[in-house]
C-alpha cells in the first residue's frame, strides 16, 4: 500500500476559485459589480454559510497582499511629476474631506453615549474609504483618468497616508501606562522616517541597475520574481518600521513609475494582484459574523445608515464648497460613503490595546462590511434618480443649411484622414458628427464640424445631402453606416455614396444597397502591412506587390461569390480590382468575419479544407 502523503488542501482552493468564478460573472451581469459578488460568495462559503471555512482571518491576512499589490499598480501610474500636480487635491481636498467626515462621525457616536476614545476609533475606521472598491468601480467605469476620478484618487491617497498618524493616535489613546502614552514615540517616528528615506534611495539608485542586470539573463520567471520581491519587500520594510504595508507598496510603485521596466513590472504583478484582491473580498465576506449581527441587528442597521448618510453629507458639502457640480458631488458622496479595508486594521489594533472589546470589534466590522456591500446598490439607485447627463453644447453649431459639394458624416480617425486629399485639392466639404468632445477638439485645429446625426433624414436634409455631389459615410458603427446608406439611396438617389465598412458582412450589405464605393476600415492597411512584412523578410518588392494584388483579387472574387443570386457576379466590386475567374471558394460555415477574411486568400484546396 502506498504511503499516505500530506499535501495542500485542494478542496479549499477549488471552493475559493469556484465561488469567485460563479458569483462574479453573475453579479456583473446583474449590474451589481464584481466586489459585491466576491463579498456574497465569501458569505456563502464562510463559517456562517456553508462552513467550508472556519477561520477567515487566516485567509484575510494572506489576501491583504492583494490590496498591497493593487496600490503598487496604482503607484506605477503615479509619476512624481503627476503627484506633484495633484498636491492641491491630495492635501487640500483630501485633508478637508477626511477632517470634516471624522468630526461628524465622531459626533454621531458620542451622541449615542460612547466614550471619546471609542467614538474616535469607530469614526476613524469608517472615514477611510475602501481603496480597493472605489478603484475597482472607477476602473470598471473607465473613469480613473477623468478629472472626477483623479479627485477621488487624490482623496484615497490622502486616506492611505492617514493610516500612519491614526495608528499612532490609537497607541496614544490606549488605556495603558502613562509612561507609554504620555509622550511621542520618537524612536518609532525616527525608524519610520528612516525606512521611507531608505526606500526612496533604493528606488532611485538600485532598482533600475538591478532590473537591467536581470533583463540580460532573459529569464521571464526571474523578472516576475524580482517584481514580486520589490512589492513585498517594500511592504515588509514599511510593516517592520511600524508603517502601512500598502504605503510601502505604493511608494515602491511611485519610485518605479518612471523606470524603463515599468510596463514589464505591471504585466508581471497584475495577475497576482487580481487573484489576491478577489481573495481579499472573499475573506471579508467570510468575516461577517452573522450571530453578532443577528443579536445586534438594530445597532448595526442604525450605524450603517447613520454613518453612510453623515459621511455622504460631509463629502457632498466639501465637494460643493470646492465648486464641483451637483452631479459630481452626489456621485462622489455615494461612491465614497463607506468604510474601507483599513478599518479592519484600525479596529484590530484598537482591540489589541484595549480601546475596543471583542463584541464592539465584531459589530464595527459588520457595519463596515455592510457599508461596502451596499455601495454598488446605492450607485445603481443613483443612476435611476439622476437625469441623464446633458453634454455641454458651448461653441457647437447644429447642422443647418450646409452647402458643401462633399458631405462627410463622422469625423473620427477615418473621416479625418479621408478629408485630407479633398482639402488639399480645394474641395468644399461639410462635416457632421455627434461626438461633442471631438467637435470641440477639431475646432482647436481649425476644422468646422457641425453637430448632426446622419441616421436622421431631417439632419441629412439640413446638412445638404440633397445638394452634395458625394457623401462620405465615415462612422465607426456598422448599423449606423447601413442606416445612413439606406436613407441616402432612398431619398437622394443621384448622390454618390462612399462608405466605410466595419467588416465583410457590412461590405456585402453596402454593395447590395448600391453604394458607389465601400472600403473595409482595416482591409487595405492590413494588406499593405503584410506586403511590407514580406519585403522585410527578403522578398523582392515587385513580387511582394504582386502577392498583395493577388490578395485583393481573391478578396474581390470572393465578395462576388458571396452575393446572393449571382446578379452581382462579374461586377467590378472593388472599383479597380476586378474579380478574376477561378474555382469556387466555399466560406466557412461559422459565419464569423475573421474566418471569412482568412478564407478569402486561401488557395481553393485549403479553403475547402477550412470549411
Amino acid at each position: 500500500m502506498a504511503a499516505e502523503v500530506s499535501g495542500p488542501d485542494l478542496v479549499s482552493v477549488v471552493v475559493l476559485l469556484g465561488a469567485g468564478v460563479v458569483a462574479v460573472p453573475l453579479f456583473k451581469r446583474l449590474g451589481l459589480g464584481s466586489v459585491l459578488g466576491y463579498l456574497a460568495a465569501g458569505l456563502v462559503i464562510g463559517p456562517f454559510g456553508l462552513k467550508f471555512f472556519t477561520d477567515p482571518q487566516t485567509i484575510l491576512h494572506v489576501a491583504e497582499l492583494g490590496v498591497v499589490m493593487f496600490l503598487f499598480i496604482i503607484g506605477l501610474e503615479m509619476q512624481p511629476s503627476r503627484l506633484w500636480s495633484m498636491r492641491k487635491d491630495i492635501f487640500g481636498l483630501g485633508v478637508l474631506q477626511v477632517g470634516l467626515c471624522a468630526v461628524l462621525l465622531t459626533a454621531v457616536v458620542i451622541a449615542a453615549g460612547f466614550p471619546l476614545a471609542q467614538s474616535f476609533v469607530a469614526a476613524a475606521g469608517f472615514v477611510l474609504t475602501s481603496t480597493a472598491i472605489v478603484m475597482q468601480l472607477l476602473e470598471e467605469r473607465g473613469e480613473i483618468a477623468s478629472p472626477q476620478g483623479q479627485r477621488m484618487v487624490s482623496i484615497l491617497l490622502l486616506e492611505d497616508l492617514a493610516i500612519v498618524p491614526l495608528l499612532a493616535l490609537i497607541a496614544f489613546l490606549a488605556p495603558i501606562s502613562t509612561a507609554t502614552s504620555g509622550g511621542l514615540n520618537w524612536q518609532g517616528i525616527g525608524i519610520g522616517i528612516g525606512a521611507i528615506v531608505g526606500l526612496v534611495l533604493a528606488g532611485r539608485y538600485l532598482l533600475n541597475p538591478l532590473f537591467g542586470f536581470l533583463a540580460e539573463s532573459r529569464a521571464r520567471e526571474v523578472m516576475t520574481a524580482a517584481g514580486l520581491l520589490v512589492v513585498l519587500g517594500a511592504a515588509l520594510v514599511m510593516q517592520v518600521s511600524g508603517l502601512s504595508m500598502a504605503m510601502g507598496a505604493f511608494l515602491a510603485g511611485v519610485l518605479l513609475s518612471e523606470s524603463t521596466f515599468r510596463h514589464q513590472l505591471e504585466a508581471d504583478v497584475e495577475p497576482f494582484r487580481g487573484i489576491l484582491l478577489g481573495l481579499f473580498f472573499l475573506a471579508v465576506g467570510m468575516s461577517l459574523d452573522l450571530s453578532v449581527v443577528a443579536a445586534n441587528w438594530q445597532t448595526v442597521l442604525f450605524y450603517v445608515i447613520a454613518f453612510k448618510f453623515v459621511k455622504g453629507t460631509g463629502i457632498y458639502i466639501v465637494a460643493r464648497l470646492l465648486r464641483s457640480s451637483n452631479r459630481e458631488a452626489l456621485e462622489r458622496a455615494v461612491i465614497m460613503a463607506q468604510g474601507g479595508e483599513f478599518a479592519f486594521v484600525l479596529y484590530s489594533t484598537a482591540t489589541a490595546v484595549g480601546i475596543l472589546d471583542g463584541e464592539a470589534n465584531a459589530i464595527l466590522t459588520a457595519i463596515v462590511i455592510f457599508s461596502m456591500a451596499l455601495t454598488p446598490l446605492f450607485i445603481l439607485g443613483l443612476r435611476f434618480l439622476l437625469p441623464k447627463e446633458v453634454e455641454q453644447m458651448d461653441g457647437i453649431d447644429v447642422a443647418e443649411g450646409l452647402s458643401g459639394s462633399v458631405l462627410i458624416i463622422g469625423f473620427g480617425r477615418f473621416g479625418q484622414i479621408s478629408s485630407q486629399p479633398l482639402l488639399l485639392r480645394g474641395v468644399d466639404i461639410s462635416i457632421i458628427d455627434t461626438d461633442i468632445e471631438m467637435i470641440q477638439a477639431a475646432a482647436q485645429f481649425g476644422f468646422k464640424v457641425y453637430y448632426g446625426d446622419g441616421t436622421r433624414l431631417d439632419i441629412l436634409h439640413a446638412a445638404g445631402a440633397g445638394r452634395a455631389q458625394a457623401v462620405l459615410i465615415c462612422v465607426d458603427k456598422a448599423e449606423a453606416s447601413l442606416a445612413i446608406a439606406g436613407l441616402l439611396k432612398s431619398e437622394f438617389p443621384l448622390v454618390q455614396i462612399y462608405a466605410r465598412a466595419y467588416d465583410r458582412g457590412t461590405t456585402i450589405e453596402l454593395i447590395k444597397l448600391g453604394v458607389e464605393y465601400q472600403m473595409r476600415e482595416t482591409f487595405e492597411s492590413a494588406v499593405i502591412f503584410g506586403e511590407n512584412t514580406l519585403i522585410g523578410l527578403g522578398v523582392d518588392p515587385d513580387e511582394a506587390a504582386e502577392i498583395a494584388n493577388d490578395v485583393r483579387r481573391r478578396d474581390a472574387e470572393r465578395l462576388n461569390l458571396q452575393l446572393a443570386g449571382g446578379i452581382w457576379a462579374g461586377t467590378d466590386l472593388m472599383k479597380g480590382n476586378a474579380p478574376v475567374p477561378g474555382p469556387l471558394i466555399k466560406p466557412r460555415q461559422t459565419g464569423r468575419a475573421l474566418n471569412e477574411e482568412t478564407a478569402s486568400v486561401l488557395p481553393s484546396t485549403q479553403a475547402a479544407d477550412a470549411s
